[in-house]
């Protein structure tokens, strides 16, 4: 299922050179090759109340269009599931135009895990209001409290909470792999670029940056 909100989405070149800035990964372990762990190692990292982050077994993704099947392959790694993106991509229907739109990722996701867990919900371009901004809280910290990471299709420019900006303005897909503060800042896994592998970014940026797009949750 497509809609003419949720538009095509590629991760240009340009996309990949505005990410080298470089900052340091409060959550991940960043590689551009898969890594092998026990699969007991991948669980919730239990944190005080209003805060909670997945263990991410983190890849880069393979080329500039394929962010769609690996953002989707490292929200499962949290699950311990060794996902063979080449498939994954087939299934999505990725190309070199990149993955359509979150509603070819959603189904994938529940496929993997084996129940329908996941949802798409879109985020008009004019309505990020008060109102889609607590519901994308609230997925992010429902989602990340049930073990699941949250697969965003994001599309501009965003800065994070170091002040450093991360810019796609031909679109992306991101991970979400975990929150603080009750999910007013939540944590980003980028397989665009393993030296920029994870950051925070509050989550009103976040709506912003979906905007016009839509997530998974």
């Amino acid at each position: 299922m497509r809609t003419d909100i949720l538009r095509k989405t590629v991760l240009t070149a340009a996309g990949l050179a505005a990410t080298a800035g470089g900052i340091a990964g409060p959550a991940l372990a960043a590689q551009a090759a898969e890594t092998t762990r026990p699969a007991a190692a991948v669980q919730a990292d239990r944190k005080p109340a209003g805060e909670r982050e997945l263990r991410v077994d983190y890849a880069a993704q393979p080329n500039f269009y394929y962010c769609g099947p690996a953002a989707t392959r490292n929200a499962l790694s949290v699950q311990g599931k060794k996902i063979d993106v080449e498939a994954m991509a087939k299934e999505m229907g990725t190309t070199e135009s990149g993955t359509d739109s979150i509603n070819d990722i959603t189904p994938v996701l529940n496929k993997e895990i084996g129940r329908n867990a996941y949802r798409s919900t879109e985020i008009p371009a004019d309505k990020v209001d008060d109102k889609r901004i607590a519901q994308l809280r609230a997925d992010i910290v429902r989602a990340v409290d049930d073990g699941r990471a949250v697969v965003a299709n994001i599309a501009g420019t965003a800065t994070d909470t170091d002040g450093n900006t991360h810019a796609f303005e031909g679109g992306h897909y991101i991970s979400v792999v975990g929150y603080r503060d009750g999910g007013r800042v939540v944590t980003i896994a980028d397989s665009a670029n393993p030296d920029t592998a994870s950051y925070r970014i509050d989550v009103d940026e976040l709506a912003h940056w979906i905007a016009s797009r839509g997530y998974a949750s």
